[in-house]
């Protein structure tokens, strides 16, 4: 594997400037009644900032009076800009992009505390220390990086953690949080509803058709169902149901790959992939009688805006990543990895998921509808 040697020198830099750090920045020393800016990251995936948000919600809390400052990911970040419990974004550009500008950004707000909730490494950690913030904390704290955090005594490691959110709201119980909600916070914008009506009566959908929901792509090609079979499962709701429609989303880059699909499914298909803006999905999922979705950030977008979700796993586990609540709504399709080792993202074909059947995805979307 190819080290880059921006990373080591980095590191090196971390571990000079920690070395010559008088402050007292352990956990034990830190005092709740002195923090007034607070900085939140999460700045990879739209699902990893979902997860986060009850944790959010825990620390706008806690500290009423605080200024809260998320950094998101640029990509994704205007899903979150109505987001009620931050006071500001600044954004995650990605890897070293604006490095030094980001860093300077965050000088400005003088932070007290940084809460990592989800974040690139080598950089997030680094980037929250170079903030100046003196108490810094992060789950899991495994990395390389850990010993510039506040929490860097015991170790945690993601495995121990039931769910993804359930990692988030420890850190923010580090630093004197209540938990008072575990559900992700998700607002729709003022005007999503009307943008989302418009395209859909464009495309022949109006307000009484059922819609069922495809999210084709994913984050890695090891989490994506086969596009044939979403087109076959397309097809056997059309015809069991005259009146169903199936919106296919996905990002912009993805068009290609989604419009295949409507196409092979036929007549009642549509394609909103790069056809609405990202802040308008939500109203968009909303509308949705069933989603059906491998590992998404759309799959956590439902289920934040109550939509239920057929969701397809194999590589990832469900219960680390999966619906986390409103269970009685959801239905996961779960199967075994068949890689020992995984490979995740180079995986070149993803075998684990050819065994989740259109009979097994068909059957599910139907009970669903059902209800």
């Amino acid at each position: 594997m190819r080290i880059n040697p921006i990373d080591g020198l980095l590191f090196l830099s971390m571990r000079l400037l920690k070395s010559i750090d008088r402050r007292q920045t352990d956990l034990k020393y830190f005092d709740p009644d002195k923090v007034k800016n607070i900085m939140v990251v999460s700045s990879t995936a739209i699902g990893d900032t979902l997860l986060a948000t009850p944790a959010i919600l825990a620390v706008r809390e806690r500290y009423p009076d605080a200024k809260i400052i998320a950094h998101f990911n640029i990509k994704n970040m205007e899903l979150f800009e109505n987001n009620p419990h931050i006071d500001g974004i600044i954004p995650y550009y990605g890897g070293y992009k604006k490095f030094f500008k980001s860093i300077m950004e965050f000088r400005k707000h003088k932070f007290d505390l940084v809460l990592i909730f989800h974040g690139n490494e080598p950089q997030a950690t680094p980037m929250a220390y170079l903030s100046g913030a003196r108490v810094i904390v992060k789950l899991p704290n495994t990395s390389k990086n850990r010993f510039l955090l506040s929490n860097k005594e015991q170790v945690l490691r993601w495995e121990d953690f039931t769910h993804g959110v359930e990692a988030r709201l420890k850190v923010a119980e580090m630093v004197g949080c209540k938990i008072s909600d575990k559900r992700m916070v998700l607002p729709l914008t003022k005007d999503g509803e009307s943008v989302v009506n418009e395209f859909l009566e464009n495309n022949g959908i109006i307000g009484t058709d059922p819609i069922i929901g495809f999210q084709a792509g994913a984050s890695t090609l090891s989490r994506m169902w086969f596009p044939d079979r979403f087109a076959e499962l397309g097809r056997r709701l059309v015809n069991s149901y005259s009146d169903i429609k199936i919106v296919i989303t996905g990002s912009p880059q993805e068009y290609e790959h989604c419009r295949k699909i409507a196409n092979a499914v036929g007549k009642g298909a549509i394609v909103s992939a790069g056809k609405i803006p990202l802040k308008y999905i939500p109203a968009l999922i909303k509308r949705f009688k069933a989603l059906v979705t491998g590992d998404t950030g759309v799959m956590h977008i439902a289920v934040a805006v109550g939509t239920p979700v057929a969701a397809l796993f194999a590589v990832a586990d469900a219960n680390k990543s999966g619906p986390y609540y409103d269970m009685e709504k959801h239905v996961i399709i779960q199967k075994e990895r068949i890689c020992n080792p995984c490979i995740g993202k180079k995986c070149k074909h993803q075998k684990c998921m050819e065994n989740i059947s259109v009979d097994e995805a068909y059957n599910t979307t139907e009970g669903i509808i059902s209800k």
